[in-house]
């Protein structure tokens, strides 16, 4: 791609607008600046397209969007679903609202009706609006948790599940078929209203949804009794989550959740944290201000899109720790399980379903309650596709889904992880342990107790720009060729390369196939519950390192994580510097 040559197509072709040449013209002696923008397009991958906000063909802007708009349009029509419509919702971003209305346009422009919610609306309630209308896709124009400069757009299928290979795959070639974007048509707003192209929706569509969220509420009763009295604070991080988690915390009983009013309304630049991630404890600094002040032991933090969701407790020394995603999803799963089980409501039939790099806790305790686990890749429209395949087709029932990312799932009303049912559900785990005397930190103790003290750590390296990029491939490849038998005073006993689907055994030295997707992953299993896994991020320019460690006690998984991680450093570090 002639980068330069495309540069100067933005600037005097008159179908791009004169703010996006004043943008490109700003920065014409940054030859840097303009390659990256300009080198590659942005890519539609398996779950849409991410990036930073700007002008350019590698940058989010209503003109990408339109093409992944008339590229997702196309796959619509070529399946012949034009008359079902698509649904779209939008977050908090910086131009959410105006990428939203530009792919509404382009579906109005194609003749498919456009369902465009009124406000900012979670994730989990798109993937739940897709199946409630009988939608032939969605569409979420979000970035998640990334940093203010960034916005994406999420395709979702019919099930209300992130678009899985094979259907992502055909709407990348739709995308890719796409010469010249200056061809594509946008209807007007107006026009696209009056022909009922666009129709505006919103309580009809929340009102079910947090109906069905309801419904995975296993104890109401206990929530009922005991919810006035317990205290909470919630943020929303100044994203989708204020409305929908305050609405159901307060219908289930839970009548005294504080907010954190710095961070309630919605604010497209994150002005009280560096990035809007409930994985980092800097972003809970005002609300843990606020429960010393409140005397309050649990907080619970949404991400802007309210997918993902945080959680901050009292540990036994009284000092406010953040849980892990690995502790929230296995603290709810055994709270899911025992309770289910304890009314009869656990079918024989039942499964969870976890990634690849979520903790091997979760599987101890899926096997103690007898219920079967099942691993997917990373990416919770792998955790949706098993849904749509063992419980849709009556075949299982699906009881709980999670990822180490801070997504979890219980319930079938949605096809994606959701912040909103998973923030009711920490609030029941809680109220129950209290109803026993104890809190949430001692709760995680007791399942250490219960099943082993288990221990899961991330390392990531951020590396932007084309080198970046470029960098985090080579050192993928590097490892991939590299004989890897011993980290430490471990030795490495299969090796499981996900590109190219096949598991090797280093005692035996016999290979198997690997039956999930290929995926750029390898994942190393060494002695005694040890492993590491290596991948690059799906949606940042990130490569990351996930570990696992299990030991006797908590100080002593806490030394050990801590010294795989320097013997997987030493090995990984030097490819990246």
């Amino acid at each position: 791609m002639n980068y330069r040559k495309v540069y100067k197509e933005w600037i005097e072709n008159p179908y791009y607008d004169e703010e996006t040449k004043t943008e490109l013209l700003a920065i014409k002696d940054d030859e840097k600046e303009i390659e990256d923008r300009f080198y590659k397009e942005l890519e539609f991958g398996t779950g849409g397209m991410r990036g930073i906000i700007g002008a350019g063909t590698n940058r989010m802007n209503k003109y990408t969007v339109r093409k992944a708009a008339q590229g997702l349009a196309s796959f619509v029509k070529k399946r012949s679903q034009s008359g079902k419509g698509v649904v779209i919702a939008y977050d908090s971003r910086r131009c959410s609202y105006e990428f939203a209305l530009e792919t509404a346009l382009v579906m109005a422009s194609n003749n498919i009706k456009a369902f465009l919610f009124d406000e900012l609306r979670p994730t989990p309630e798109l993937s739940f609006a897709v199946r409630y209308l009988g939608c032939a896709a969605g569409v979420v124009i979000t970035a998640s948790h990334n940093p203010k400069e960034y916005n994406g757009f999420k395709a979702y299928g019919s099930d209300g599940c992130q678009l899985p290979p094979k259907e992502s795959d055909d709407v990348i070639k739709e995308v890719e078929s796409i010469n010249d974007v200056s061809e594509i048509r946008c209807m007007k707003k107006e026009e696209s209203l009056q022909q009922g192209l666009i129709e505006i929706i919103g309580k009809e569509i929340d009102d079910a949804y947090i109906n069905a969220v309801k419904s995975s509420c296993i104890n109401p009763e206990l929530c009922k009794k005991y919810g006035k009295d317990i205290r909470m604070i919630y943020t929303p991080i100044h994203g989708t989550g204020n409305k929908p988690v305050r609405r159901v915390l307060e219908e289930i009983g839970f009548e005294n959740v504080l907010v954190v009013k710095e961070q309630e309304l919605p604010d497209s630049d994150f002005t009280t944290v560096k990035y809007p991630n409930p994985e980092e404890k800097a972003v809970f600094n005002i609300a843990i201000q606020m429960a010393k002040k409140e005397d309050v032991e649990l907080i619970i933090g949404t991400d802007p899109d309210a997918d993902r969701v945080g959680v901050v407790v009292k540990d036994d020394k009284g000092e406010f720790i953040t849980l892990s995603g690995n502790q929230i999803g296995c603290l709810l799963l055994e709270y899911i399980l025992s309770q289910r089980q304890q009314i009869n409501e656990l079918p024989e039939n039942a499964f969870v379903v976890k990634t690849i790099v979520s903790s091997d806790l979760a599987r101890r305790i899926a096997e103690n309650y007898g219920v079967e686990i099942i691993d997917v890749l990373t990416g919770f429209k792998f955790i949706g596709e098993q849904i749509k395949l063992l419980h849709d087709t009556g075949k299982k029932k699906f009881v709980f889904g999670f990822e180490e990312s801070y997504g979890y799932l219980s319930g079938t009303y949605a096809r994606d992880k959701d912040a909103v049912v998973s923030s009711m559900l920490i609030a029941e785990v809680y109220t129950w342990y209290k109803s026993r005397g104890m809190n949430l930190y001692q709760g995680l103790i007791d399942l250490f107790n219960k099943y082993g003290y288990v221990r899961e750590g991330v390392d990531s390296f951020t590396l932007t720009g084309k080198e970046g990029i470029e960098k985090i491939i080579a050192a993928m490849e590097f490892l991939r060729n590299m004989d890897i038998r011993k980290v430490g005073d471990k030795d490495i006993h299969i090796i499981s390369d996900y590109k190219k689907q096949i598991k090797r055994n280093l005692k035996t030295n016999e290979y198997s196939e690997i039956t999930l997707p290929v995926s750029n992953v390898l994942h190393y299993t060494m002695d005694s519950g040890f492993w590491f896994c290596v991948r690059p991020s799906g949606t940042e320019p990130k490569i990351k390192i996930y570990y696992g460690v299990t030991s006797n006690s908590l100080e002593g998984s806490e030394r050990e994580l801590s010294i795989l991680k320097k013997g997987v450093m030493s090995i990984i570090k030097p490819l990246l510097e």
